[in-house]
C-alpha cells in the first residue's frame, strides 16, 4: 500500500511542477524518506526528476572547473574543512598562485570543454584592498587570455567587493550555505548563517549570478537537506553544487561514514523537484557514487564540477564527457 501511495504522490507532484506549481516542504520530506528497498518508488522519483530537468533545463550539461588559488590557514572552524587552521590536516598551505600557473590550468580546462572557471581562495573573506586588487588583476587578465566564463569563490564579501569583481570580469560568485540554518551552528561557530545569506544577497545586488550549494553527509537530518534546498529556492539560486562529505583526517568529521549511492541519488533527485529551473551540479565527493554516477544524470543532475577539487582528487574529464553522452545528454 505504501509503495502505491508513494508512486502516486511522486506522479502528482511531478505533474504539479510541470504545470508551473511548486512542491511543498511536507511533500519533499516524504519523497526524500523513500527507503532503499523501495525500488519502485525510487525509480519513479528518478524518472520524475529527469522529466522535470528536461522540461525546465533541456539536455545540455554545464561543466565548470576550479583552482585552489590560495590554500590553508583559514581562520574559520568549519568542521568539515581541511583548510581550517583549527585542525591539523597535513595539507599543502600556500599563498596566492602566480598568474602563469592559474592561466595554465584555465587554458587546460578550456581545451577540455569546460565553460566556467573559478579561483577559490581560503579564508573568511577578502582580507584587504591589496588582496582585492590582486584578485582583480588576475580576473582582468584571464578575461583577456581565455574565453571562459569567470567565477569567483572568496568567502564572505561585501556589496562593494562584489561590484568590483563584476567590473573586472567575474560573472558568477560561488558561496555555499553548506547546510540548513538549524544545523549550521553544529558545523561552524566562527561566523553565522546570516553572514552567508547576506553575502549571497550582496552578490545578487551587484548583478552577479550566484552559485550556492552545500555538503550532505555531515550528520544532518534529511529534513535539514530539504530546508537548505528551500532556502536556496527562496534566494533565487540557479546553480546548486551538491558536495558529498569526504571525511578528512584531522577534522572533527574524520570518522563520518560516507553516504551510500542510494542516499546521494535520492537527495539530488529531490533537489531537482524543489529547484526545477536550476543547474543541479555534481561537486566534491561524487566519487562516492562509484559506477552509479551516470544514474545521477538520469535523475535530475545537469551540471558538474570536473577535474580536481580543492584538497581532494576529482574526475577524469574525458570519462565524464563520455558518461554524459551515454546518459543521453549534451555538452
Amino acid at each position: 500500500m505504501e509503495v502505491i501511495y508513494l508512486k502516486s504522490l511522486i506522479q502528482a507532484v511531478t505533474d504539479k511542477i510541470l504545470s508551473g506549481e511548486t512542491i511543498n516542504f511536507a511533500e519533499a520530506v516524504k519523497m526524500i524518506n523513500i527507503a532503499e528497498n523501495d525500488e519502485i518508488a525510487l525509480e519513479a522519483l528518478y524518472e520524475g526528476a529527469n522529466i522535470i530537468r528536461e522540461d525546465f533545463m533541456g539536455k545540455k550539461v554545464d561543466l565548470c572547473a576550479i583552482i585552489n588559488g590560495k590554500s590553508g590557514k583559514c581562520s574559520e572552524n568549519c568542521r568539515f574543512c581541511a583548510q581550517s587552521a583549527h585542525y591539523d590536516t597535513k595539507i599543502d598551505n600556500h599563498g596566492f598562485l602566480e598568474y602563469e600557473e592559474i592561466l595554465k590550468r584555465a587554458l587546460d580546462m578550456e581545451d577540455q570543454g569546460v565553460v566556467r572557471f573559478s579561483i577559490v581562495t581560503s579564508g573568511k573573506g577578502i582580507h584587504n584592498e591589496d588582496e582585492l586588487k590582486k584578485l582583480g588583476e588576475i580576473y582582468w587578465q584571464l578575461k583577456k587570455d581565455t574565453n571562459l566564463k569567470l567565477c569567483a569563490s572568496h568567502g564572505i564579501i561585501s556589496y562593494e567587493q562584489a561590484v568590483y569583481l563584476r567590473k573586472v570580469g567575474v560573472t558568477t560568485y560561488h558561496h555555499n550555505l553548506e547546510t540548513s540554518r538549524w544545523f549550521f551552528p553544529r558545523i561552524c561557530t566562527t561566523h553565522t548563517y546570516d553572514e552567508r545569506v547576506n553575502t549571497i544577497k550582496n552578490v545578487q545586488k551587484a548583478s552577479l549570478d550566484v552559485c550556492c550549494g552545500g555538503i550532505i553527509g555531515m550528520g544532518e537530518t534529511l529534513e535539514d537537506r530539504i530546508s537548505m534546498a528551500f532556502e536556496m529556492k527562496e534566494l533565487g539560486v540557479k546553480s546548486v553544487p551538491i558536495n558529498i562529505l569526504t571525511p578528512i583526517k584531522g577534522t572533527p568529521l574524520q570518522d563520518k561514514q560516507i553516504l551510500s549511492p542510494f542516499e546521494i541519488l535520492k537527495t539530488m533527485a529531490v533537489f531537482r523537484y524543489i529547484l526545477p529551473d536550476a543547474h543541479i551540479r555534481y561537486a566534491g565527493g561524487r566519487m562516492a557514487l562509484e559506477s552509479h554516477q551516470i544514474k545521477g544524470f538520469k535523475a535530475g543532475i545537469n551540471a558538474a564540477l570536473v577535474g580536481n577539487y580543492l584538497t581532494t582528487s576529482g574526475s577524469n574529464i574525458e570519462e565524464d564527457k563520455k558518461m554524459i553522452k551515454a546518459a543521453g545528454l549534451e555538452l
